[in-house]
């Protein structure tokens, strides 16, 4: 069973950069897919980016795209988040998810880290 913890999140002025981390404990991650999602304030739970477990294939949504990059440290059983160019419409929780091998869903999520960006 995977736990994940993330990092990093925090009050920014708008235009600023945060780093979040998930950290996973209880097994390796290194063959499971990950993402990052986030939910605002009465708002669903929208997905931002995901990783293959070979790092070889990665998406972002749309409106996160050339702003943030994901990556993968499997050594380390971490997955990142580097957001720059932060907006106040980014201001959510933020959650990282994994998803195991031949399995469709994301099954397994950490309990957020709240990110916040002033204007």
């Amino acid at each position: 069973q995977v736990q994940l913890v993330e990092s990093g999140g925090g009050l920014v002025q708008a235009g600023g950069s945060l780093r979040l981390s998930c950290a996973a404990s209880g097994r390796t991650i290194r063959t499971y897919a990950m993402g990052w999602f986030r939910q605002a304030p009465g708002k669903e739970r929208e997905f931002v980016a995901a990783i293959t477990w070979s790092g070889g294939r990665i998406n972002y949504a749309d409106s996160v795209k050339g702003r943030f990059t994901i990556s993968r440290d499997n050594a380390k059983n971490t997955v990142y988040l580097q957001m720059n160019s932060l907006k106040p419409e980014d201001t959510a929780v933020y959650y990282c998810a994994s998803r195991g091998p031949g399995v469709a869903e994301y099954d397994t999520w950490g309990q957020g880290t709240q990110v916040t960006v002033s204007s």
